[in-house]
């Protein structure tokens, strides 16, 4: 179970599609019922439901529906989580593309700001690239790496942001472009994230769990709650169930 300010998601895994749905009902029956005692409601209609692949994987793709309180929802091809768009089988074309036409949006609102024969001096057109376009464009590229397709469309947009900032022509060489303009190739920005991510993990410090303290009438220490157990190798699919805790907060449902 994973959860970030009011959305939560909830990951099964068993032998079966089926056997995901009944694990998730019975989960989320059992936290509606924990969240009523604290006087915390649920928004069902905002669940989002999908089941997870592998590329490798050969069987047809999983229609199986769930119901929760009443409502029926049917999985979905595509899930929007803190900003990451996720697919079936983990792909990221769909996740830089969205991303892309945000820049691209973006950017041309950008050029908008100056009046016609005028423009940014360079060095505001480098800060406006590195504090505004390139985040954009490279949100999730810690934990996702883009394929050619996606690698492609970002090039092409990247070197209209390089021509831009150092105003040159069209027939200029786009491997000088980089040189020229101080703005470092797509694909090296996000190998440099993504081992920055990593390495942010790799040097946290560790968190020791926190133990509740046993009560004085009872000294026998308290016994961690066991999740779900699962044989290894026969689990091959999983679902995660993504929700807001609030009525009213936004929702989503995952299956894999």
């Amino acid at each position: 179970m994973i959860s970030y300010v009011d959305n939560f998601s909830i990951t099964v895994a068993s032998t079966c599609y089926r056997g995901n749905i009944r694990n998730l009902q019975g989960l989320c029956s059992t936290i509606a019922t924990r969240g009523r005692e604290i006087g915390v409601s649920f928004s069902a209609p905002k669940t989002e439901l999908i089941h997870w692949r592998t590329p490798s994987q050969r069987t047809p793709t999983s229609t199986a529906t769930i119901e929760l309180e009443g409502h029926l929802f049917h999985p979905s091809g595509v899930v929007r989580w803190l900003g990451y768009w996720f697919t079936p089988i983990l792909t990221c074309t769909h996740h830089f593309r969205h991303r892309l036409s945000l820049a691209q949006a973006i950017f041309s609102w950008v050029k908008r700001l100056s009046s016609p024969m005028a423009g940014f001096r360079p060095f505001l057109c480098h800060r406006i690239t590195n504090g505004l376009l390139l985040p954009i464009l490279t949100y999730g590229a810690d934990l996702l790496t883009p394929n050619y397709p996606a690698l492609r469309g970002m090039n092409d947009f990247w070197h209209r942001v390089q021509r831009w900032a150092t105003n040159n022509c069209f027939s200029t060489r786009t491997s000088t472009l980089s040189g020229e303009a101080c703005l470092p190739p797509i694909i090296s920005y996000c190998r440099y994230t993504r081992r920055l991510g990593a390495l942010r993990v790799a040097c946290a410090p560790p968190q020791t769990p926190t133990l509740p303290q046993p009560d004085s009438h009872n000294p026998s220490p308290p016994s961690l709650p066991s999740g779900p157990r699962t044989r290894r190798g026969t689990s091959h699919r999983a679902s995660l169930l993504c929700t807001s805790p609030l009525t009213g907060g936004r929702k989503f449902s995952l299956h894999r």
